[in-house]
Protein backbone atom coordinates (compact mmCIF):
# COMPACT_ATOMS: atom_id res chain seq x y z
CA UNK A 1 0.00 0.00 0.00
CA UNK A 2 1.31 3.42 -0.96
CA UNK A 3 2.35 5.62 1.55
CA UNK A 4 0.13 8.95 1.86
CA UNK A 5 1.71 12.17 0.99
CA UNK A 6 1.62 14.53 3.68
CA UNK A 7 1.60 18.71 2.77
CA UNK A 8 2.72 20.98 6.38
CA UNK A 9 2.65 24.58 6.25
CA UNK A 10 3.98 26.61 8.90
CA UNK A 11 3.53 30.39 9.14
CA UNK A 12 5.72 32.26 10.53
CA UNK A 13 6.71 35.83 11.66
CA UNK A 14 9.73 37.33 13.82
CA UNK A 15 9.38 33.60 16.05
CA UNK A 16 13.29 33.24 15.39
CA UNK A 17 13.53 31.56 18.80
CA UNK A 18 11.09 29.02 18.48
CA UNK A 19 10.94 28.27 14.71
CA UNK A 20 13.96 25.65 14.66
CA UNK A 21 12.15 23.30 17.04
CA UNK A 22 9.09 23.53 14.82
CA UNK A 23 11.12 22.93 11.33
CA UNK A 24 12.52 19.83 13.18
CA UNK A 25 9.74 18.40 14.50
CA UNK A 26 8.46 17.58 11.06
CA UNK A 27 11.37 17.16 9.14
CA UNK A 28 12.60 14.88 11.49
CA UNK A 29 9.46 12.73 10.87
CA UNK A 30 11.41 11.28 8.11
CA UNK A 31 8.13 10.58 6.18
CA UNK A 32 8.73 9.68 2.56
CA UNK A 33 6.30 12.05 1.08
CA UNK A 34 6.61 15.02 3.06
CA UNK A 35 5.48 18.55 1.42
CA UNK A 36 6.44 21.09 3.96
CA UNK A 37 6.60 24.49 2.75
CA UNK A 38 7.06 27.72 5.08
CA UNK A 39 5.16 30.95 4.77
CA UNK A 40 7.77 34.10 6.45
CA UNK A 41 5.99 37.08 6.74
CA UNK A 42 8.96 39.57 6.30
CA UNK A 43 10.66 38.39 9.28
CA UNK A 44 14.07 40.62 10.57
CA UNK A 45 14.80 38.17 13.75
CA UNK A 46 17.24 35.99 11.80
CA UNK A 47 13.96 33.32 10.86
CA UNK A 48 15.31 33.54 7.37
CA UNK A 49 18.74 32.43 8.37
CA UNK A 50 17.13 29.50 10.13
CA UNK A 51 15.13 28.30 7.92
CA UNK A 52 17.70 28.25 5.03
CA UNK A 53 19.64 25.74 6.60
CA UNK A 54 16.79 23.42 5.91
CA UNK A 55 16.05 24.92 2.25
CA UNK A 56 16.84 21.66 0.87
CA UNK A 57 14.47 19.68 2.31
CA UNK A 58 11.24 22.09 1.90
CA UNK A 59 8.75 21.94 -1.24
CA UNK A 60 8.60 25.84 -1.54
CA UNK A 61 9.47 28.42 1.31
CA UNK A 62 9.26 32.40 0.76
CA UNK A 63 9.77 35.59 3.41
CA UNK A 64 7.96 38.81 2.71
CA UNK A 65 4.73 40.80 3.03
CA UNK A 66 1.86 38.00 3.43
CA UNK A 67 -1.36 39.73 3.87
CA UNK A 68 -1.66 38.05 7.42
CA UNK A 69 -1.57 34.57 9.12
CA UNK A 70 -4.39 33.04 7.21
CA UNK A 71 -3.78 34.04 4.01
CA UNK A 72 -0.28 32.55 4.48
CA UNK A 73 -1.43 29.68 5.48
CA UNK A 74 -4.01 29.58 2.24
CA UNK A 75 -0.89 30.74 -0.14
CA UNK A 76 0.93 28.06 1.51
CA UNK A 77 -1.31 25.23 0.62
CA UNK A 78 -2.11 26.68 -2.46
CA UNK A 79 1.72 25.05 -3.33
CA UNK A 80 0.95 21.77 -2.17
CA UNK A 81 -0.81 18.82 -3.34
CA UNK A 82 -0.51 16.29 -0.20
CA UNK A 83 -3.49 14.10 0.41
CA UNK A 84 -3.25 14.83 4.36
CA UNK A 85 -3.21 18.07 5.04
CA UNK A 86 -2.51 20.46 8.51
CA UNK A 87 -0.43 23.37 9.55
CA UNK A 88 2.14 23.68 12.13
CA UNK A 89 2.51 27.31 13.69
CA UNK A 90 5.91 28.22 14.36
CA UNK A 91 5.85 28.23 18.00
CA UNK A 92 4.64 24.77 18.46
CA UNK A 93 5.79 21.15 17.53
CA UNK A 94 4.72 17.85 16.53
CA UNK A 95 6.04 14.55 18.70
CA UNK A 96 8.25 11.91 17.08
CA UNK A 97 5.23 9.66 16.27
CA UNK A 98 2.71 12.40 15.03
CA UNK A 99 2.81 11.56 11.15
CA UNK A 100 2.81 7.68 11.79
CA UNK A 101 -0.28 7.71 13.97
CA UNK A 102 -1.91 9.95 11.48
CA UNK A 103 -1.27 8.32 8.39
CA UNK A 104 -2.14 4.78 10.13
CA UNK A 105 -5.51 6.22 11.10
CA UNK A 106 -6.48 7.55 7.47
CA UNK A 107 -5.13 4.51 5.98
CA UNK A 108 -6.72 1.78 7.43
CA UNK A 109 -10.31 3.96 7.84
CA UNK A 110 -11.55 5.30 4.70
CA UNK A 111 -14.28 6.72 6.07
CA UNK A 112 -12.49 9.37 8.57
CA UNK A 113 -11.68 12.89 6.72
CA UNK A 114 -10.29 14.36 10.00
CA UNK A 115 -8.87 13.70 13.01
CA UNK A 116 -7.53 15.36 16.03
CA UNK A 117 -6.40 14.38 19.77
CA UNK A 118 -7.82 13.46 22.47
CA UNK A 119 -4.49 14.07 24.65
CA UNK A 120 -3.94 18.08 23.66
CA UNK A 121 -0.39 18.99 24.89
CA UNK A 122 1.12 21.93 26.01
CA UNK A 123 4.68 23.34 25.90
CA UNK A 124 6.31 26.10 28.10
CA UNK A 125 9.21 28.35 26.15
CA UNK A 126 11.65 25.50 26.58
CA UNK A 127 9.51 23.12 24.84
CA UNK A 128 8.75 20.81 27.52
CA UNK A 129 5.48 19.47 28.01
CA UNK A 130 4.12 20.73 30.88
CA UNK A 131 0.53 19.81 30.33
CA UNK A 132 -1.04 16.89 29.08
CA UNK A 133 -5.30 16.52 29.68
CA UNK A 134 -7.48 13.98 28.07
CA UNK A 135 -10.71 14.88 26.36
CA UNK A 136 -13.61 12.92 25.37
CA UNK A 137 -14.23 13.47 22.52
CA UNK A 138 -16.11 16.00 19.71
CA UNK A 139 -19.70 15.25 18.88
CA UNK A 140 -20.82 17.30 15.90
CA UNK A 141 -24.21 18.60 17.57
CA UNK A 142 -22.03 19.60 20.70
CA UNK A 143 -19.93 22.07 18.48
CA UNK A 144 -23.19 23.57 16.90
CA UNK A 145 -24.40 24.04 20.50
CA UNK A 146 -21.20 26.32 21.91
CA UNK A 147 -19.14 23.20 23.63
CA UNK A 148 -16.27 23.77 22.32
CA UNK A 149 -15.85 27.43 22.28
CA UNK A 150 -12.42 28.54 23.94
CA UNK A 151 -12.61 29.85 27.36
CA UNK A 152 -14.02 28.19 30.61
CA UNK A 153 -12.28 25.33 30.47
CA UNK A 154 -13.96 23.79 27.40
CA UNK A 155 -12.28 21.05 25.01
CA UNK A 156 -11.47 23.34 22.48
CA UNK A 157 -10.28 21.33 19.58
CA UNK A 158 -6.68 21.80 19.15
CA UNK A 159 -5.33 23.25 15.60
CA UNK A 160 -1.77 21.77 15.52
CA UNK A 161 -3.47 18.68 16.02
CA UNK A 162 -6.06 18.60 13.57
CA UNK A 163 -5.33 16.80 10.08
CA UNK A 164 -7.50 16.54 7.44
CA UNK A 165 -7.95 15.11 3.78
CA UNK A 166 -7.46 17.20 0.91
CA UNK A 167 -10.93 16.10 -0.25
CA UNK A 168 -12.77 17.61 2.52
CA UNK A 169 -10.68 20.84 2.65
CA UNK A 170 -11.81 21.52 -1.14
CA UNK A 171 -15.49 20.25 -0.62
CA UNK A 172 -15.42 22.65 2.72
CA UNK A 173 -14.55 25.68 0.24
CA UNK A 174 -10.26 24.69 -0.08
CA UNK A 175 -9.28 27.75 2.27
CA UNK A 176 -9.42 29.64 5.23
CA UNK A 177 -11.55 32.13 5.86
CA UNK A 178 -9.54 35.29 6.60
CA UNK A 179 -12.14 37.62 7.63
CA UNK A 180 -11.79 35.71 10.82
CA UNK A 181 -8.35 37.54 11.95
CA UNK A 182 -7.88 34.93 14.64
CA UNK A 183 -10.66 32.37 14.77
CA UNK A 184 -10.06 31.20 11.21
CA UNK A 185 -9.81 27.40 12.46
CA UNK A 186 -12.49 27.73 14.81
CA UNK A 187 -14.39 28.65 11.59
CA UNK A 188 -13.00 26.12 9.30
CA UNK A 189 -13.97 23.41 11.86
CA UNK A 190 -17.50 24.81 11.87
CA UNK A 191 -17.29 24.09 7.63
CA UNK A 192 -15.84 20.56 8.02
CA UNK A 193 -18.28 19.52 10.99
CA UNK A 194 -21.30 20.48 8.39
CA UNK A 195 -19.92 17.81 6.03
CA UNK A 196 -18.81 15.14 8.11
CA UNK A 197 -17.79 13.39 11.69
CA UNK A 198 -14.49 15.03 13.85
CA UNK A 199 -12.84 11.32 15.21
CA UNK A 200 -10.83 11.67 18.38
CA UNK A 201 -7.05 10.00 18.41
CA UNK A 202 -6.54 8.58 21.88
CA UNK A 203 -2.35 9.77 21.68
CA UNK A 204 -0.89 12.92 21.58
CA UNK A 205 -0.07 14.88 18.58
CA UNK A 206 1.21 17.70 18.96
CA UNK A 207 1.15 20.80 21.32
CA UNK A 208 0.50 24.21 21.64
CA UNK A 209 3.69 26.73 23.13
CA UNK A 210 2.86 28.78 25.87
CA UNK A 211 4.86 32.03 26.13
CA UNK A 212 2.16 34.94 26.34
CA UNK A 213 2.84 36.85 23.32
CA UNK A 214 0.12 34.20 20.92
CA UNK A 215 -2.30 36.28 19.27
CA UNK A 216 -4.84 34.53 20.71
CA UNK A 217 -3.98 35.54 23.98
CA UNK A 218 -2.87 39.66 23.76
CA UNK A 219 -6.19 40.04 21.43
CA UNK A 220 -8.31 37.92 23.53
CA UNK A 221 -11.77 40.07 23.02
CA UNK A 222 -10.94 39.58 18.77
CA UNK A 223 -10.60 36.10 19.30
CA UNK A 224 -13.36 35.54 21.49
CA UNK A 225 -15.75 37.90 18.54
CA UNK A 226 -14.02 35.43 15.71
CA UNK A 227 -15.12 32.30 17.35
CA UNK A 228 -18.97 33.74 18.28
CA UNK A 229 -19.38 34.87 15.11
CA UNK A 230 -18.22 31.46 13.10
CA UNK A 231 -20.43 29.55 15.28
CA UNK A 232 -23.62 32.37 14.90
CA UNK A 233 -22.54 32.08 10.76
CA UNK A 234 -22.82 28.32 10.84
CA UNK A 235 -26.13 27.72 12.74
CA UNK A 236 -24.26 27.30 16.14
CA UNK A 237 -25.71 29.10 19.38
CA UNK A 238 -23.28 30.35 22.20
CA UNK A 239 -24.72 28.24 25.60
CA UNK A 240 -26.34 30.54 27.82
CA UNK A 241 -25.43 30.37 31.72
CA UNK A 242 -28.39 27.83 32.09
CA UNK A 243 -27.75 25.68 29.42
CA UNK A 244 -23.44 25.66 30.46
CA UNK A 245 -24.85 24.27 33.81
CA UNK A 246 -27.22 21.28 32.68
CA UNK A 247 -25.18 18.36 31.41
CA UNK A 248 -26.32 17.27 27.42
CA UNK A 249 -25.00 13.93 26.23
CA UNK A 250 -23.98 13.49 22.65
CA UNK A 251 -21.93 10.66 20.81
CA UNK A 252 -18.56 11.18 19.98
CA UNK A 253 -16.13 9.03 17.61
CA UNK A 254 -12.44 7.83 18.58
CA UNK A 255 -9.73 5.51 17.29
CA UNK A 256 -8.10 3.96 20.08
CA UNK A 257 -5.45 1.55 19.70
CA UNK A 258 -5.94 -2.41 20.66
CA UNK A 259 -2.91 -3.76 21.70
CA UNK A 260 -4.40 -7.58 21.49
CA UNK A 261 -4.46 -7.07 17.64
CA UNK A 262 -2.20 -4.43 17.10
CA UNK A 263 -4.44 -2.26 14.98
CA UNK A 264 -6.53 0.87 15.69
CA UNK A 265 -10.45 0.64 16.46
CA UNK A 266 -13.14 2.86 16.10
CA UNK A 267 -15.08 3.18 19.24
CA UNK A 268 -18.34 5.52 19.70
CA UNK A 269 -18.29 7.71 23.62
CA UNK A 270 -20.77 9.67 25.30
CA UNK A 271 -19.30 13.02 25.75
Amino acid sequence: MMTPSISIVTPSFNQAPFLEQAITSILGQNHPSLEYVIMDGGSTDGSTAIIERHAAKLAFWTSGPDGGHYAAVNAGFARTTGEIMAWLNADDQYLPWTFSVVEEVFTQFPEIEWVTTRWPLRWDKRGRAVRCTMREGYARDAFFRGAYVPGDGRDVIQQESTFWRRSLWERAGGKLDTSFPLGGDFELWARFFKLTDLYGVDTPLSGFRVHGEQRSARQREQYDSDVQRALTLHGGKMPGPVERLIPRKSQAKIVRFNKNTDAWVIENVDV
